[in-house]
């Protein structure tokens, strides 16, 4: 919690207030609490150290205040402390696809004024997922995005299109991914649909477009996949780590997964040397660019706090290149394009040119005040389609159905 509000708004500010990137200079002394999801890492302590090291002469402190590692329980910490308007986070981590709610609600300060001066220094694709209603709510601090992992002595070469993929699987001992009915099945989805060339969402966001010839083939392609074996129907039950560890142990010769599978399959010696990842391929016959889906955290300010000129300058220190580099020394993928020509960045993360390729060839998932409710509608109904509860036809049906009833929501 803030230890003093001398000179603060936090608490009174409209919905959309603004902060003067001045009021960083002259904010009153002050702690400023960091709400964060579990630091596993140990990234976001580094970043703790480094600040306080340089600015508690200054009267400035940061502290971490730890949330449960569960996003749903991560993000039920924050809204119920928002709801109650509470002055206990000052600044929060948030999963890029909650800046269109958060700020809907007023729950953010609106950042435009900052980030638009360090507009440049963001690979462009994870600058986007601040945006929302014109303006920009959160600043870029750490990403992610999905990657093609095969056995390279399974498979011979990176598979050029999602259907060589499936092809090898066939003959590599299948293909794992995300397929339980949560968020990561909506991006697995999402990942082949864009490359197909779908949209869940109508240009000006007011309307479903998941009804679509282009997600349907995608849909069918996804079910086939579990139909003739390339995907074994395990993968029904499988988040991230499931389908790591299955991958690991040998069940399979291609995973789609996060960079951090990268780093742990690397240290573990039994498969360390014989596997290797790519950016997510096209999808033959497709439109899209058969770009991935990005993840990944920003930094934003929650209108309650105290000092907002003080929590802004805790946000410009930890999303800064001196910020970015200790976490990307930890494992974190980074937002600056500059970090990446950190020679110790590098070594801590070898596959880094093919990251940084993935990062800026990513888009993001649909920008909506619902979109919890729109994921929802996509991962309950895929899920049924590759568990056979549904034809993909009847799957998108309701897709679109219930995707306009969230719509009509707000």
């Amino acid at each position: 919690m803030s230890a003093c509000s001398a000179g603060g708004t936090g608490g009174s500010a409209d919905v959309g207030d603004a902060i003067d990137p001045a009021s960083m200079d002259d904010a009153p002394a002050d702690t400023i609490t960091w709400c964060a999801q579990k630091d596993s890492s140990g990234a976001f302590t580094a970043i703790v150290d480094a600040f306080n090291a340089e600015f508690e002469a200054d009267g400035h402190t940061l502290e971490l205040l730890e949330f449960p590692e569960s996003t749903d329980e991560w993000r039920n910490q924050f809204v119920q402390r928002q709801e109650a308007k509470s002055d206990e986070c000052d600044i929060f981590g948030a999963d890029v696809v909650w800046t269109a709610e958060f700020a809907n609600k007023g729950y953010l300060y609106d950042l435009t004024p900052y980030v638009e001066t360090r507009a440049d220094e963001f690979i462009p694709s994870t600058f986007s997922t601040t945006e929302y209603d014109g303006k920009n709510w959160a600043v870029p601090f750490g990403t992610n995005v999905g990657f093609l992992f095969w056995r390279t002595d399974r498979v011979s070469e990176g598979p050029a299109t999602w259907q060589n993929a499936y092809a090898d699987a066939q003959q590599a001992g299948g293909i794992l991914y995300q397929g339980s009915a949560y968020e990561g099945l909506t991006v697995n989805f999402l990942e082949i649909a864009n490359a197909a060339g779908g949209e869940v969402l109508s240009e000006d966001g007011m309307s479903s477009a998941i009804d679509s010839p282009e997600n349907l083939a995608a849909l069918q392609f996804m079910v086939d996949g579990i139909e003739d074996g390339a995907a074994p129907r395990d993968v029904l039950t499988f988040t991230e780590e499931e389908s790591r560890r299955a991958w690991e142990a040998g069940q399979a010769g291609l995973l789609r997964n996060w960079t951090y599978a990268y780093v742990l399959g690397k240290q573990n010696p039994e498969i360390a040397d014989s596997f290797e990842i790519e950016p997510l391929p096209p999808f033959d016959g497709g439109t899209g660019d058969g770009s991935g889906i990005l993840g990944g955290v920003n930094m934003v300010v929650s209108k309650y706090s105290a000092n907002p000129g003080a929590a802004l300058k805790a946000v410009d220190f930890i999303t800064s290149a001196e910020g970015q580099t200790l976490a990307a020394l930890k494992g974190q993928a980074a937002t600056l394009s500059d970090v990446y020509d950190d020679p110790a960045v590098q070594q801590a993360l070898p596959f880094w040119e093919t990251l940084e390729r993935g990062i800026e060839q990513a888009t993001s998932r649909p920008v909506t005040p619902v979109y919890s409710l729109v994921s929802q509608a996509i991962y309950e109904n895929v899920n049924r389609a590759l568990s056979g509860q549904l034809t993909p036809e009847e799957a998108l049906e309701q897709a679109d159905s219930d995707i306009n009833d969230a719509l009509n929501t707000f």
